[in-house]
């Protein structure tokens, strides 16, 4: 980065002026700070389980607090990520000559991811291999359910839609597709906050109900935070658009958060298949 560039910050301003540290070349701490963040969402949700009950480990408040706090050191990570790997870069003019190497990165990322989640399904098939049902089960198969499975589906389609308006040159249409995405993805995650409702304060079938509990919530809770941050990186590429920062050949963004939303598609309907059908699959009639 030159001393010309250092001192243009295109009329943005902190936490990401400037890429740091200085005189790494192309390193950036930007990602560790967003792994960082990541992290501590996991750490804050272990608090909060062992912060209650009747003997609590920790206070009650160190879970919601440490949650809460990697949230936004998350955003803020994700934030200065963002700026100097697409926003910054096409304001100053900069060829994108880093395109495939995002494009491999993301790549790369969404691999483990599939560990992330591995991780979980791995859990939920440990149990599931026992007698079953480990405890009474919810109602798993619902309209809600499946309504929820469309609008997701859906939205992969408006995206992929839009992205190849773009190609055509068809700006309008581009903008148009993206925000029907965002509409579909925001109405989903609604969809899910309600069936967590339905569950909690319907049927009493809470995170410590026993260990299809603890599997589901986590499971679906995970898949969850990968859909508001989905939501989060398309409100990003519909406002960049609007402000006409987007072509038919500068559309690496597009691209890379497309295939994190269609990822995002893709392990919500081996969830559906795994947790939500399989679980049924099984059970003892109530």
């Amino acid at each position: 980065m030159s001393t010309e560039e250092s001192h243009d910050d295109h009329g943005h301003h902190l936490p990401a002026v400037e890429d740091w540290p200085r005189g790494f070349g192309e390193a950036s701490w930007w990602p560790i700070v967003t792994a960082l963040g990541a992290t501590g969402i996991y750490v804050g949700a272990a608090l909060f389980i062992i912060g209650r009950g009747e003997n609590p480990i920790v206070p009650s408040i160190a879970g919601p607090a440490v949650a809460v706090g990697s949230v936004g050191l998350f955003l803020v990570g994700l934030y200065g990520w963002l700026y100097h790997a697409f926003v910054k870069a096409f304001w100053s003019g900069d060829a994108p000559g880093h395109g495939n190497g995002l494009k491999w990165g993301m790549v790369a990322f969404l691999g483990s991811e599939m560990g992330t989640f591995g991780a979980g399904f791995g859990y939920y098939f440990y149990i599931r291999a026992g007698a079953w049902p480990p405890s009474e089960l919810p109602g798993l198969l619902s309209s809600l359910v499946l309504v929820n499975t469309a609008l997701l589906i859906a939205s992969s389609f408006t995206l992929h839609w839009a992205h190849m308006k773009l190609r055509e040159g068809d700006r309008d249409s581009f903008v148009k597709g993206l925000f029907a995405t965002l509409v579909l993805g925001t109405v989903f995650i609604g969809g899910q906050v309600l069936e967590y409702w339905e569950f909690i304060e319907g049927e009493g079938f809470t995170l410590t109900s026993g260990v299809f509990a603890s599997a589901f919530y986590g499971l679906t809770g995970l898949h969850g935070l990968h859909v508001s941050l989905g939501a989060v990186l398309l409100l990003i590429v519909f406002v960049r658009a609007l402000m006409g920062q987007y072509s038919a050949d500068r559309d690496v963004s597009v691209e890379t958060v497309s295939m994190y939303w269609h990822f995002v598609d893709a392990v919500w309907i081996f969830l559906v298949v795994v947790l939500y059908v399989g679980a049924v699959v099984g059970a003892a009639p109530a």
